[in-house]
């Protein structure tokens, strides 16, 4: 009976040709993907799919703050995209905004773990973690933050401190061309610096312009093409060369750095007294399991990320005749400078990241920010957006550190910095273009937006 039917199979396998099984192989997977794709009948409405990919050759990852703007005027305030796999639904407007941010935060709390966060970060640390786990880390770098000057006195006076340092490396320059990236990218790397590991680094010191290096590609690296189609197709990008392992090779780079910071502070750690960020994580590890201190130092440096590509920003505008004038001015013109590209926030630029029953919510702050319902002239740059009777006026429809329990935690520490490094530049210098070179307000893409490679003159003030 074995024999028999053993030979049936072998007979019925030889009369399959090789083009009928890939074809019946195609009509198997297309179905299965069709299946998997069943949605609710009130799921919202979006644009049509392909197999597999979904909507995600539908976006455009150089511009990829603008491109869900063109499904928003199509499908209106709530629709869905497909990236890959995963299911996702863009929420706009300040309404429903705050809806799933504050109304119902307990349902849209949780992060999805992509493809690449979970090879860098497992689910550790404050940004990929969630339930339990998440609430014990945003407690402890809370404390942490607090405890290191995040919302005292001695934190400004260490910016002014850093502010001095940074001066004296622009006045060197003696009114000659320079690229501003470097030297601020040092000065406001260097706060963040000095809360995790309790010192500053010299601008002159090659490991710190090594991993500054490392940060500021991984930051432009993980918006690419190649590394979202790493998100899509995980198990075939992981045999393919290109710039997703670059990403995960500068990421590697990093967490070695972090940790031989922990080994030193290891070596002369007193349990009690915490000297910085990194003290204080040694502190925890005593009680329980420790948290990932990359991934939490990988929020902060939001801060860095959002601070350094404002401030180029801002150089390059008032470089470009843009004046200000008194604080309540210069207040609104920093606000503005962030409402508007190029150097959106974090979360204006990619839309904040949330999950709720396997479907992932991005809620569209770019164009909240642009939205004319909110803002007199949406698409100009117009501190007085934020002015009202002369007086500096906050907006509620300005959110570039997100809002609710997944909130930024840098902003005080972001916007602290932003205000005094921005006001001692200018009180110490006038930008200006280089002779015969004409500035842009073009941008490059990456986690935020940031001014595309450019050089400015600082003539030192009478």
């Amino acid at each position: 009976m074995l024999e028999a039917l053993g030979s049936l199979a072998a007979a019925f396998w030889t009369a399959l040709r090789p083009g009928t099984v890939l074809l019946g192989t195609v009509v198997f997977l297309l179905l299965s993907d069709l299946l998997k794709r069943q949605r609710p009948k009130n799921y919202p409405p979006g644009p049509p799919r392909l197999p597999f990919v979904g909507n995600f050759f539908q976006l455009d990852f150089e511009q990829g703050h603008l491109s869900l703007q063109r499904f928003v005027k199509k499908y209106g305030n709530l629709f869905s995209l497909e990236l890959g796999d995963l299911p996702s639904v863009v929420i706009t407007g300040l309404p429903l905004i705050k809806e799933v941010l504050v109304h119902q935060d307990q349902n849209f709390v949780n992060r999805p773990i992509t493809p690449i966060r979970e090879r860098v970060f497992k689910e550790n640390g404050l940004i990929m973690s969630n339930g339990h786990i998440w609430k014990e880390q945003r407690r402890f770098s809370l404390t942490a933050l607090r405890n290191f000057g995040l919302g005292r006195k001695s934190l400004e006076e260490h910016i002014q401190e850093e502010v001095a340092f940074l001066i004296q490396a622009i006045g060197e320059k003696n009114g000659q061309p320079f690229n501003p990236h470097f030297k601020i990218n040092n000065a406001v790397s260097n706060i963040i610096c000095s809360i995790a590991f309790g010192e500053r680094f010299d601008y002159q010191d090659d490991q710190f312009q090594e991993l500054l290096r490392l940060l500021d590609e991984v930051t432009y690296l993980e918006t690419t093409l190649w590394c979202q189609l790493y998100n899509v197709f995980p198990r075939i990008m992981n045999f393919l060369p290109g710039p997703h392992q670059r990403l995960f090779s500068n990421w590697e780079k990093l967490k070695m750095f972090v940790a031989r910071m922990i080994e030193n502070h290891k070596r002369d750690w007193n349990p009690a007294e915490a000297r910085d960020f990194i003290d204080a994580y040694l502190q925890e590890t005593e009680k329980d399991e420790a948290p990932c201190v990359v991934a939490t130092k990988n929020h902060l440096n939001k801060s860095i990320i959002t601070v350094l590509s404002s401030i180029r920003a801002m150089l390059l505008q008032v470089s470009m005749k843009k004046t200000l004038s008194t604080a309540p001015w210069t207040s609104s013109l920093l606000e503005q400078r962030q409402r508007q590209p190029p150097c959106a926030g974090v979360c204006s630029t990619w839309p904040c990241t949330l999950k709720s029953k396997g479907t992932m919510v991005l809620t569209n702050l770019t164009a909240l920010h642009r939205d004319p319902a909110e803002w007199a002239t949406p698409n100009t740059f117009n501190p007085e957006h934020f002015l009202e009777n002369g007086r500096f006026k906050k907006r509620e429809a300005f959110l570039p550190f997100s809002i609710g329990k997944r909130m930024c935690l840098g902003e005080q520490l972001a916007r602290t910095e932003l205000f005094i490094f921005f006001t001692s530049l200018l009180q110490k210098f006038t930008f200006r273009p280089p002779d015969n070179e004409e500035l842009s307000l073009a941008f490059r893409m990456g986690l935020t937006l940031s001014p595309v490679s450019h050089r400015l003159c600082a003539v030192p003030r009478a």
